[in-house]
């Protein structure tokens, strides 16, 4: 009976996420449609800010408890799995076009503070003027994006289905702060179903923060990217992602540096934070094309769910 009860809280976990990843999906790009945000910048704020929130808890929750293996391997876990299994699998049901204004500014950003993350890491010690330095680039990039789009005076827009009325505004903000809400603890009865069903095997805090916690905290964005790409908001796939990877970096990583500082074991600067690094690369490379439409195809996506793979074999 005890097995039972994580299996079955997995299962309405991953009904919940469903329903309220294509609710908070849809309400998202109706909110860009009424204020003309771009649908960049609601993927980059709203959605990588939204679907890292489960990160953030789970994280802070790991170092009250002194268990910051656990938040540091949920934070490097979390980027592994957006871009080589979120992007991956979104660009295996239908290739995803990038802008180029992405790979110059946002993904630049990211590749700054994924090195910055990497060389405060490196003397295998996470303190508070590391977890400091971490929130003043987060409040950097938030600036930078904020400026960004108040000052850009056009957009282009995906197509919406429908024109959005002023007068379904605040249905509009409620539905979607609903569908965060309960994206947020759906992914919280997958993270405790699937620990309690780890622990039974004895895996370790790092590994179950690797694997388990960074499965059960990426699947927001799993589930909202494969949703905007089956509505066709691109923009907001690769938004979502590098959003979501920058919070995780700037913020989750921050967060037990701040509340408990700690060692670091030698198989983050080893093993998993050069696969952070590989694939951070790897997603300029497969978006990147010279002289074509940027666009991440099938078979690179194919390529970005190998190396998960592989990297998921080398765990255990």
């Amino acid at each position: 009976m005890d097995i039972l009860l994580p299996f079955a809280t997995l299962l309405v976990g991953f009904t919940l996420l469903i329903w309220s990843a294509d609710t908070f999906t849809e309400n998202g790009a109706k909110i860009a449609n009424i204020f003309s945000i771009s649908p960049l910048v609601i993927g980059l704020l709203i959605f990588g800010f939204g679907t890292s929130a489960p990160e953030m808890l789970v994280s802070g929750l790991a170092a009250m408890d002194g268990k910051t293996g656990l938040s540091i391997g949920n934070a490097i876990g979390s980027n592994i799995f957006n871009i080589a299994l979120v992007l991956g699998i979104s660009a295996i049901i239908t290739p995803i076009e990038v802008r180029s204004e992405i790979l110059k500014k946002e993904w630049l950003f990211l590749m700054a503070v994924t090195m910055v993350a990497g060389f405060l890491l490196w003397d295998k010690h996470l303190g508070v003027i590391d977890g400091l330095i971490l929130v003043f680039l987060l409040v950097v990039f938030l600036a930078h994006t904020l400026i960004t789009a108040k000052n850009a005076h056009s957009h282009e827009f995906d197509k919406f289905e429908q024109t959005i009325d002023k007068d379904q505004v605040s249905k509009t903000w409620l539905m979607l702060i609903v569908g965060l809400v309960v994206l947020i603890a759906s992914a919280k009865l997958i993270v405790w179903g699937g620990v309690k069903a780890a622990q039974s095997f004895g895996v370790s805090d790092l590994v179950i923060g690797l694997s388990v916690i960074a499965f059960g905290t990426s699947l927001p964005e799993l589930a909202v990217s494969i949703s905007s790409v089956l509505k066709k908001q691109y923009e907001m796939v690769v938004g979502n992602v590098i959003g979501s990877n920058l919070f995780n970096t700037v913020a989750v990583l921050a967060i037990p540096g701040l509340i408990y500082p700690s060692a670091v074991a030698d198989e983050v600067i080893n093993r998993d934070y050069p696969v952070m690094l590989l694939l951070t690369i790897l997603l300029f490379i497969v978006s990147y094309k010279f002289h074509k439409k940027h666009m991440i195809n099938r078979f690179e996506g194919v390529i970005l769910v190998s190396v998960f793979s592989f990297y998921m074999w080398q765990l255990f």
